[in-house]
């Protein structure tokens, strides 16, 4: 009997500790440092809505938009309650399927030559919303066509939403896919 009380008054101490000062403090002090991402980084349009966000892939299919990386994530693409990928080997018939599957429809848009492995193989969280600037120029034909406008204002825009290498030296430039789409949208109406 006596061991139980100090053993419950533990409980209770760690408890208040790790699972609520502790939690409190750390989002206080992301909150502060990384107050967009800590939020959730969304995208709103000028009333405030939110439209997504900039770390998460939206799932774009109509020809008139760039395309994002396939998702993997469970029944419902870039669900970020499901991240993680497919975790099927690259000699895996269901993965191979699906890879086949997403490349003829890449060919049936009209996409020729070589195609990026981003854009028929889903990342490693199935949630990302970056393509790269060759990706997305892949892709300039088919959206300037579904759009109407020219090849060169594409370009441009692809330009301007290319993000370079993180802190300069981390990674290679990409394309956020919504960013560029919600762009394309207030330039011109197709």
């Amino acid at each position: 009997m006596q061991d139980i009380k100090p053993a419950i008054l533990l409980f209770l101490a760690f408890t208040i500790i790790c699972g609520g000062i502790y939690p409190a403090v750390i989002t206080g002090i992301a909150q502060a440092v990384f107050p967009k991402q800590a939020l959730g980084s969304f995208i709103t349009d000028k009333s405030g809505k939110d439209l997504g966000s900039s770390l998460i892939g939206q799932p774009f299919s109509a020809p008139h938009y760039f395309w994002s990386r396939p998702s993997d994530s469970a029944d419902f693409p870039y669900n970020p309650l499901a991240s993680g990928g497919s975790n099927a080997g690259p000699t895996n018939p269901a993965y191979l399927e699906a890879v086949a599957k997403r490349v003829k429809s890449l060919r049936a848009s009209g996409l020729t030559g070589p195609l990026p492995a981003e854009l028929v193989q889903a990342s490693a969280s199935g949630l990302d919303p970056h393509i790269t600037p060759k990706s997305a120029a892949l892709q300039v034909a088919r959206v300037a066509k579904a759009r109407g406008v020219s090849e060169d204002m594409l370009i441009k825009a692809i330009a301007h939403a290319t993000e370079g290498r993180q802190l300069g030296f981390l990674g290679e430039p990409r394309v956020n896919v919504l960013a560029l789409n919600l762009s394309l949208d207030l330039m011109k109406q197709y």
